[in-house]
């Protein structure tokens, strides 16, 4: 009997009106960040200023934000511990999702196009084999997974059509410490699969298998990808991919006084209808490129690392609590607290 009145409560729960993103304040970004010794994910406004504050239970890596409700899931730094379904109006923790025995989040996730199903980049614990875990938001319960085509997915990007986009990291790590296992024989990929996981098309980089595609921005019919070198610190490789699926990849070279300006590491990419933005934390810079590929402007702030787009430009944010605004010409401030922010700041739009 107390089981059945749990559900019924939980469903009853579920299922009563909810607050849009409009409701709150319409706030324009997610992002996790650190105050202190407490964790928190923060809805921020246009300006940079933070509308809300939840807290976290460690420390968060992305979150994915329900496409109407004010409702987003917040994932832990991989190999994750945690995915919360937050009420972003109240605060409130109304799921703790959990991966079946024996696999892990990784960081990452995605909404349907009409809310009705959430998508979790996840690998299996033991040899990071990729998964795609599907889960109904009625009352957040797994459906299944699919296979992504990959070792060590990361993140995952709904195209507007509902196809899939997958970064496969390749890389096989430990699932206690996160030692690297596989380095000099990575296959990183980018896949993209159906509404209903059936494998589309697939691009390797056979020359650079050791450049790691980690994180995705979509541009019309590109699929603009960052990633990260695994290979030799002494070579210079470029950090920024796109592909537009059926064709050839096209690989994005700043200029070579430049090349070893992002150390070789892409924490985070956006993309506008006419521009491409990529930042390092471990070089310190962003670079800017259009929809060609080609370099427009690096600009250098320290531990430079979330990015979104706003309206027709770009807002990044730091690790020492800045968020800006950021254009072919500069960095604009414009707002600064004790935050320290995370690697990702997530659009709602």
């Amino acid at each position: 009997m107390m089981q059945r009145r749990t559900f019924l409560a939980t469903l009853a729960a579920a299922m009563a009106p909810r607050l849009t993103w409009a409701d709150i304040g319409a706030p324009a970004f997610l992002a996790a960040g650190k105050r202190g010794e407490d964790f928190f994910l923060h809805g921020l406004a246009t300006t940079g200023t933070s509308l809300f504050r939840i807290a976290l239970p460690g420390r968060g890596h992305a979150a994915a934000a329900h496409p109407h409700l004010a409702e987003a899931v917040a994932f832990a730094r991989r190999p994750g511990t945690f995915a919360l379904v937050i009420d972003c109006a109240t605060g409130e923790t109304r799921h703790r999702l959990t991966p079946p025995e024996g696999m892990q989040f990784n960081g990452h996730g995605a909404y349907s196009l009409d809310g009705s199903l959430l998508m979790t980049s996840e690998v299996v614990a033991d040899g990071s084999e990729g998964r795609i875990g599907l889960w109904d938001t009625t009352l957040y319960t797994r459906l299944t997974d699919w296979p992504s085509h990959g070792i060590g997915p990361h993140e995952i990007k709904r195209l507007p059509d509902g196809r899939l986009a997958v970064a496969n990291g390749g890389i096989q790590t430990d699932p206690v410490d996160r030692t690297k296992l596989n380095i000099p024989d990575m296959r990183p990929n980018l896949t993209l699969l159906s509404e209903d996981g059936a494998l589309l098309d697939q691009i390797e980089l056979p020359d650079l298998h050791q450049n790691s595609i980690r994180h995705l921005a979509l541009q019309g019919d590109t699929i603009a990808f960052a990633m990260q070198w695994e290979g030799d610190p002494a070579e210079s490789v470029p950090q920024l991919g796109l592909w537009t699926p059926g064709s050839t990849p096209l690989l994005c070279t700043p200029p070579e006084a430049q090349a070893f300006t992002m150390q070789g590491y892409a924490g985070s990419i956006a993309a506008t209808s006419d521009r491409i933005l990529i930042t390092s934390p471990k070089g310190g810079a962003l670079m800017i490129f259009d929809a060609a590929g080609t370099h427009i402007a690096t600009h250098h702030r320290p531990d430079l690392c979330g990015a979104a787009t706003a309206g027709t430009g770009f807002t990044v944010t730091d690790g020492q609590g800045a968020v800006w605004s950021a254009s072919d010409e500069g960095l604009t401030p414009l707002s600064s607290e004790e935050t320290q922010w995370d690697n990702h700041l997530v659009a709602l739009s």
